[in-house]
């Protein structure tokens, strides 16, 4: 699989090396249904990125600490730190161009 599921409990160990995407969503959220196809096509082309999702709703911690108010929120980590933060729809060729700047 190539976008995992993430919880509270493991989103500081997924994301704290390399490249990394954190797609903020709900199963109530039509455009969070837009963005996660987009994703997980995105993640099969870009194999240097690990992605993951993380439903907001059975996770309030992590959105909480980095202020995710709206969704679907795109989370971008570099070793760690938050280099970019996309809220709304992004369309693929948007969001590998960004995570490309990274990997390069």
């Amino acid at each position: 699989m190539a976008v995992q599921d993430i919880t509270d409990a493991n989103f500081a160990d997924a994301t704290d090396t390399g490249v990394t995407l954190t797609d903020f969503w709900a199963t109530w959220c039509g455009p969070c249904r837009m963005q996660s196809p987009v994703v997980e096509t995105v993640a099969e082309t870009m194999p240097e990125v690990t992605f993951n999702k993380m439903d907001v709703d059975q996770n309030p911690a992590t959105a909480q600490e980095f202020g995710i108010m709206a969704i679907p929120t795109l989370l971008v980590k570099k070793d760690g730190e938050v280099v970019e933060r996309l809220t709304g729809f992004t369309p693929a060729h948007q969001l590998e161009a960004i995570l490309a700047k990274y990997t390069a």
